[in-house]
Formats: C-alpha cells, structure tokens, sequence
C-alpha cells in the first residue's frame, strides 16, 4: 500500500474517532463522582462536619468546600455569649442567624456552640458581683432567649461548656462559684424547655481518654440521668497534640457513657503538631485521624465527627499554641492533605 494511501486512510481513521469521541467522550471519560466525608459517613448513620466563623465566610473557594464537603457545621464563635447578648438584655444573632442561614440553604444541620461557658463572656457580665438569684434569672433569660429564637433551626446544643478542671473538681466559674453546681441541671432544664426537640449536650476537652476528668463527667452523666434531667449526649471536643501521645481509651470511652443511654460525639477535632511539619508527623497525624473515625464509627451511639473548622488557613492553634499548627486535614491553600485521605480510608 502506498503511503499516500496509508496517510488517507490513517486520517479517515481518526477523523471518525474523533466524531465518536464527540458523540460518546463525556459518558466514556466521565469519572464518577467522588463521594464527599459526609456522604462516606451517612453510610455509617454518623454525620461529618466542620466548625466555622463568620470571618471566613467571605472566602468563596473556603465556603464552596465547607458547603459540599460537610453536613454539619458548628458556629465557632457566633452563638457565643459575647456575640449574642452584648448587653444585658440586649440580643444580636447576626452571626449566628448568617450561619445558620448558610447551612440551610446548603441543607446541612447546626451544632449550637455554646450557651453557658466561661470564657468569652461580656464585660456586664462578669464586671460585677451578682447575687445567686440575680445571675439565676441572667442565666435562664440568656438560654431561653437564644434556645428559642433558634426553636427547630439547630440539631443540638452545647449547653454547658468545659465545667470539670484536669482533676475531676469543679472549675471555679461564676456560674459554680456563685449558683454551685446545680447549675449545669439547671441550664440543661431551661434549654429543653425552649426547645423540646434540640440534642442537649455537656461538652470538655481532655476527656477523650479514661481518666479523672473523664470519670466526673461519666458520675455527672449518671446522676443526671437517674434525675431524669434532659441529657442526651456528651461532646468529646478531641483538641490532640503529638507530642502528648494518643488516648488509646477512647473507644471504651465512647462506649461507657453510651451504656449510659447517651449520645456521644467527637465535637472539635484537631491534631496539632510542634512546628514545622514534616512527612513523618503528617503520618502520625493521619493515623490518628483514621482512628479517632474508627473509635467513633465502632460505638453505635457515636453520632459524628467536627473538625473544628477543616483547614490550617482558619485554624485557632497558631495564636493560643506559639510554635505549633498544621492540625486539620486540609493545608493553608485548602489542599487536602494525609489526614483527609486517611479519614475516607476509615470511613470506607
């Protein structure tokens, strides 16, 4: 055959699998679709979420993943009480209604963080002596206020935040010093009476491991419970550091406050490192990623996972750890990094 031959029939040959490429190419080349972190997990029954802050919000490429990657999002700051009653009285959901309103429309549920924490609290509130039945009726007016103006808008409520120290003893908050410790009942009553159908929980970090602090929230849990005081579940907020070793109790853990007839959740997830990062603590960071979804997805009752916000360029480490960050799955240019792929592996 000649070459001019061989050339015509060559280009006859391509031309027509050019057209059936233009007729058939997006069916045939198409990938399917990658499930996202929360698909994976509504697999399991669990849900997989994000903490956020209005500051962020502003950021399309950020907001475009928090809203496809997520079914659940939590409010960083925007429900707490510095933002909601900046004056006594005087009542401001602007952020919280600006996150709530982005979760709708993305039709992902809210976490509502928090209603009774010490920290973060305006200065009318803690620049003066109250009496018990002065911060009393502050106290209920504030969670019912809030519980109700979010009525049927939240899955679940933090509603006391961080009440035990690391012994196992009572935090000397306002709210303990001045109301002692009826006052955690006493809220959790409050906000099921705003919102009967709200998840009520108590929520600590460095409970994530069998130990004194662990143990005074499985005795609150267990007193509260036989009170009948509406509890549904407990917040392991999950804040890890490498260098302070992984709690290898945490499925147990998990496991005895659902003996309970309690709901559990890993509610702020992040696993920071000493900087810089390198390959080698990015895989230890990895494997505890993977086994913090592993624990969760072992126990029935643990409901989900909240990273707490998902990438390092809106991280809280970097100001409050000097020196340490690189704590969530995905990097500074919203990057995903070995932890992300290590938490799809588990909830594969």
């Amino acid at each position: 055959m000649r070459k001019t031959t061989r050339l015509r029939l060559a280009g006859a040959l391509a031309a027509a699998l050019v057209v059936a490429g233009l007729a058939t190419g997006p069916t045939a080349q198409a990938s399917p679709k990658k499930p996202t972190l929360a698909e994976l997990a509504q697999r399991h029954g669990r849900y997989f979420g994000s903490a956020t802050d209005n500051p962020e919000l502003t950021d399309t490429a950020y907001t475009g993943l928090l809203g496809s990657e997520f079914d659940m999002i939590t409010p960083g700051n925007g429900m707490k009480w510095y933002a909601t009653e900046p004056q006594q009285g005087v009542f401001d959901w602007t952020n919280g209604d600006e996150i709530v309103n982005l979760a709708r429309k993305n039709h992902q549920k809210v976490r509502a963080h928090t209603l009774v924490w010490h920290s973060q609290l305006p200065s009318w509130l803690t620049g003066r002596e109250w009496t018990a039945d002065e911060l009393k009726a502050v106290l209920r007016k504030h969670i019912q206020t809030e519980v109700r103006h979010y009525r049927g808008k939240v899955y679940s409520w933090d509603v006391v935040n961080e009440a035990f120290n690391e012994d196992g003893t009572y935090r000397e908050t306002i709210w303990y010093k001045t109301l002692g410790p009826g006052y955690i009942a006493d809220a959790l009553r409050w906000a099921h009476q705003a919102d009967p159908h709200a998840r009520l929980y108590l929520n600590d970090y460095n409970i994530e491991a069998v130990g004194p602090k662990s143990d005074a929230y499985y005795q609150l849990a267990k007193d509260l419970k036989a009170r009948k005081v509406p509890l549904d579940g407990i917040g392991f907020q999950a804040h890890l550091a490498l260098q302070y070793g992984y709690p290898t109790t945490l499925e147990d853990n998990l496991r005895r406050f659902s003996r309970l007839g309690l709901d559990t959740a890993l509610t702020e997830v992040d696993v920071r490192m000493l900087l810089p990062a390198d390959d080698a603590k990015l895989a230890t960071q990895a494997a505890w990623y993977r086994d913090l979804t592993k624990a969760c997805l072992a126990v029935r009752r643990c409901v989900g996972i909240t990273v707490w916000d998902y990438t390092d360029k809106y991280s809280w480490i970097p100001a409050v750890f000097p020196g340490e960050g690189a704590a969530l799955p995905w990097d500074e240019q919203l990057r995903p990094k070995a932890a992300y792929f290590a938490i799809r592996e588990a909830l594969r």
